[in-house]
């Protein structure tokens, strides 16, 4: 049975799994607005990202508790509210690094790299929305599986030039080297994230078996 035919069964089931995308889609918004805001170093489009953030933990505890007011049976819930907990994950991240770009500026030698990590990011959380259509069909997850890991990898690929080039940079102070490193940590770690959410969708998948 596809997850399709098995969540269309009630009108609660079918709100959270359409809710279930907003959430996602919103995400993959946030992703395309920060990649941009990096492009054109424009922090006010920075600052859009927490008030997205805040409306996507509305949407997160619309889900919940429409999941425990009855929709789906008791074994498949904990599985779906911990799949939306770990997209939640994501927006966390992804506020932690805006906020630190809005007070800490790239160096332009760092600058090119980051946002290529922002839009493989972006590309991630696409290819993560794409995930959620397919398991929702029924269909088999490996190849879009695959396609995530290798965004993943290239993006750990990417981190270890940026630690080793932001070695070599001269800050002011302790606070902005300390700024600098937690952006590159959190703006390369979106993607572990996004890798967690999407293996958890293997865990829904195989719950319907």
């Amino acid at each position: 049975m596809s997850f399709g035919k098995f969540f269309s069964r009630g009108r609660k089931e079918q709100q959270v799994t359409e809710r279930m995308a907003d959430h996602i889609d919103l995400l993959c918004e946030a992703c395309a607005i920060f990649h941009q805001c990096l492009v054109s170093e424009d922090r006010r489009l920075a600052r859009k990202v927490p008030d997205m953030e805040r409306e996507a933990d509305v949407i997160r505890r619309e889900i919940v508790s429409t999941i425990y007011a009855g929709a789906f049976l008791p074994y498949l819930r904990p599985d779906l509210c911990r799949f939306v907990s770990l997209v939640d994950e994501v927006f966390d991240l992804l506020q932690e690094t805006a906020n630190i770009f809005v007070y800490r500026t790239v160096p332009e030698s760092l600058k090119g790299e980051c946002i290529r990590v922002a839009l493989l990011n972006l590309r991630m959380c696409e290819l993560l929305r794409i995930t959620y259509g397919a398991m929702l069909e029924g269909a088999d997850l490996k190849e879009k599986k695959l396609g995530l890991r290798i965004y993943e990898k290239k993006i750990d690929d990417i981190k270890y030039g940026l630690l080793r080039d932001m070695m070599e940079i001269e800050v002011d102070n302790f606070w902005q080297g300390r700024l600098l490193g937690e952006f590159i940590d959190n703006l390369t770690g979106i993607s572990d994230k996004i890798e967690d959410a999407s293996d958890h969708l293997d865990v829904l998948n195989v719950s319907m078996r």
